[in-house]
This record gives C-alpha cells, structure tokens and sequence, in this order.
C-alpha cells in the first residue's frame, strides 16, 4: 500500500520548481499559469515556495502575498541531491503550520512535450500512517528526519525533471529560431535580388532610351 496525504484543515504549501535561466519558450509562465489557474481562486487557501527567478518574478506580481519563501540560483546546474537537501532543510524550518505541502515541476514526457504536474510532500502524520511503516521499528524521534529526506528526495526528483525539461525546450526555442531567421534571410534575398533587377532593368531601360533619341537626332 502506498502512502496517502493526510487529510486536515489548513493552508497548502505549494513549491514550485523552475530555474533562473531563460530562452526556453513557454517553460516557466506554464508553471505560474498553473498555480493561478488551480489555486487563484481561493487565494487564503496557499502559501508559495518559488525555486528560480522566473517564476518568482511572475508568481510575484499576481501572488505578491502568498510568498513565503524563494530561492535564486537555480537551474545554473545540474540538480544534485545536496542542493534538494538544502532547499528541503529550509522548507521544513518555516513557521507555518501547513495541511499539506505539494510540489509543482515540469514532467519530462517526451523531446517536444512536457507538462505542470504535481506530488505530494508527505507530513510526518501520513508516513505514520502509511500502511508499510509498520513493518519497520520506527522511533518517532526520527520520523521528523524521515519526513525531511522525503521531502529531499521528490525536490531532487522534481528538479531532475524540470532541468531535463528546460534543457528540451531551450534546444526546441533555438532550433524554432534558427529556422525562423533562414526564413527571415532567404525573404529579405528574394526582396534584395527582385529590388536589385528592377533597378538593373530601370538603367537598361534609360540606356535604351538614351540610344534611340540619339539616332533620331
């Protein structure tokens, strides 16, 4: 049996994983699109963890108070399961006392697709619960420790995803731009070649003239 969320009253900790770097198309405004679609509605209902500038920047503007906690420096490398660990070591030491606390990243589903998917960050009181804890001697003492590792571990998965994710979609914005500036190049030949015979043709045209109107003299 799988562990589930424990149900509960009280504000969702959302963080949302994107990156500090750009020109990777549409990446980082789905994630904000996302959280305003879903959770814009009852806005007292959330608190946000931003990892990237880009979507702080966005989430900044159309959620400035629901932000309790943002990252820079984010996606200059690849994730490593130490900065998952130090990002998660600073989530569990906010004050707030939150029913749930879920992860939003881009899900790497193939070279051209990628979508804003979501998991659940289990609480102490859910992995207590799970169905398979007890097949192990557990103190409780520890549980606070396993929580965070839990924690730790679908952030580094998440910001594994997200990379693999950005790094597509850059690849996918360059190319798109490369084709599009061929385009743009062989357009503006065509114009340059159509431009540079008519004038051609508009001399010929004065040499001609020229000619004739002196034999007719």
């Amino acid at each position: 049996a799988e562990t589930k969320p424990v149900e509960a009253e009280g504000k969702t900790l959302l963080v949302v994983c994107s990156s500090d770097k750009g020109l990777c198309g549409g990446i980082h405004s789905g994630l904000s699109r996302y959280v305003r679609r879903e959770f814009g509605p009852n806005p007292d209902s959330f608190e946000l963890v931003v990892l990237g500038e880009k979507c702080k920047a966005q989430l900044g503007r159309s959620n400035p108070k629901n932000m309790a906690l943002s990252f820079a420096n984010v996606g200059k490398d690849v994730p490593t399961f130490a900065d998952a660990s130090a990002i998660a070591d600073q989530i569990t030491q906010l004050p707030g006392n939150y029913s749930s606390v879920k992860i939003l990243y881009n899900k790497f589903l193939n070279a051209q697709q990628y979508e804003p998917t979501v998991v659940e960050a289990f609480s102490e009181d859910a992995i207590k619960a799970s169905a398979n804890i007890s097949s192990f001697e557990v103190d409780d003492s520890i549980l606070g420790n396993l929580r965070e590792y839990s924690l730790a571990n679908s952030l580094f998965w998440a910001l594994a995803e997200g990379h693999a994710c950005e790094q597509s979609a850059r690849r996918n914005a360059m190319d798109n731009a490369s084709k599009n500036a061929g385009d743009m190049i062989n357009r503006f030949q065509i114009l340059y070649n159509r431009t540079r015979q008519a004038a051609i043709t508009g001399e010929l045209v004065e040499i001609i003239t020229g000619a004739t109107a002196s034999e007719d003299m």
